[in-house]
């Protein structure tokens, strides 16, 4: 591994543990994407962040999910660059690769990113218009609507601004990125799986709904008070939700 490439690699056995964790969290997780009809085919891609490395591990490019395994998952620094001579580095990785480095640097509190192109959620995005907040269960992991980010060509960091700049302040862990589809970001990769699983869920219930009349919007003052119970109370003692707002 050349110098310039290396910069911010962590070494030492604890490190290299954190990574092959890391590794296998990403790799198996792929599989819920798969388990909750969120991708086809080899769309789609999730990211997690390496803790107390500038690092993360993303899948590779164009790789059946059928085929994927922590030995092929491709380690990054924070730039998007591959780490050289580790597991998988002889291979492409994911061509959002530079948009989660991007949103990595920005906002150190997310430690993972998930990006799916599911039915509902995509086609909320290629309406171009955000998912309104008309149900509980939107108030509880959204903490308000579903924003639109802007239109942004896939290839460099463009879409990692979209989703930095929208997402910013903002309660959602989702996006829907305009003409394109979803991202969701979590204080881990798991996290972020679950916001992604949630986003279809109730894209499709608000879409239904929406097919019967007009929507009306819940309070603000229960949209308020129902994320907060969702993130602070809910489940079992000692294991809050975890969102990048609360893990910060």
């Amino acid at each position: 591994m050349d110098a310039a490439r290396g910069e911010g690699y962590a070494t030492g056995v604890k490190t290299e543990v954190v990574i092959a964790r890391v590794r296998a969290e990403v790799a198996s997780l792929h599989g819920e994407l798969v388990r909750y009809g969120l991708v086809v085919w080899t769309g789609g891609n999730i990211s997690e962040r390496v803790p107390g490395a500038d690092l993360f591990v993303i899948k590779p490019s164009g790789v059946s999910y059928d085929d994927l395994a922590p030995e092929n998952m491709i380690l990054c620094d924070l730039d998007g660059r591959v780490v050289e001579d580790t597991p998988g580095s002889d291979r492409q990785p994911s061509s959002d690769t530079a948009a989660h480095a991007y949103v990595y640097r920005n906002m150190p509190a997310v430690g993972g990113i998930v990006h799916t192109h599911s039915d509902y959620a995509t086609a909320w995005a290629a309406r171009g218009e955000e998912i309104p907040c008309v149900i509980t269960a939107m108030a509880d992991e959204f903490g308000g609507p579903v924003p639109v980010g802007p239109f942004a060509i896939i290839g460099d960091d463009s879409i990692g601004r979209g989703i930095v700049d929208t997402l910013t302040d903002h309660r959602s862990p989702a996006v829907l990125m305009a003409g394109h589809g979803p991202f969701t970001i979590g204080a881990t990769a798991r996290d972020a799986v679950k916001a992604a699983v949630m986003l279809e869920d109730v894209a499709r219930t608000v879409h239904i709904a929406a097919q019967r009349g007009p929507l009306t919007s819940l309070p603000q003052q229960v949209i308020d008070r129902l994320h907060a119970r969702y993130q602070h109370v809910y489940g079992q003692h000692g294991e809050p939700q975890r969102t990048p707002r609360s893990a910060a």
